[in-house]
């Protein structure tokens, strides 16, 4: 069942008020007042931020409540079991995840792939 409009609406918030500040500062500019870009500044800068804080952005949760903070090895399993890998690359991306495991293995892993990008 779909959420009630209240409910839609403060989901979309943030995007209802960047909307809503475009409207506004756009329609002044064609209109001819002369605070047209003192209001998108103030509109960009504190409006929609302020309302994007207080509403929150729920972009960066996934729709089955996964955050997108999952382990990178759980997260190409996930891919490979839904088909969205070959095999090929499912070995390629793991094989690549389990040499760049910590900072280190990541700096060296670039060194290596920047040494043989320059002997080609």
């Amino acid at each position: 069942m779909d959420p009630d409009p209240i409910e839609r609406a403060t989901q979309n918030a943030t995007g209802i008020a960047a909307m809503a500040v475009t409207g506004t500062w756009l329609a002044a500019l064609l209109l001819g007042y002369g605070w047209w870009l003192p209001f998108m500044l103030f509109g960009y800068i504190v409006i929609v931020p302020l309302v994007a804080i207080l509403f929150g952005d729920e972009s960066d949760i996934k729709p089955d409540g996964e955050t997108n903070d999952s382990d990178p090895l759980a997260e190409l399993r996930r891919r490979y079991a839904n088909g969205e890998l070959t095999d090929e690359q499912f070995e390629r991306k793991l094989d690549r995840l389990l040499e760049t495991e910590t900072l280190e293995d990541a700096a060296e892993w670039r060194q290596r792939e920047t040494e043989s990008a320059r002997n080609r």
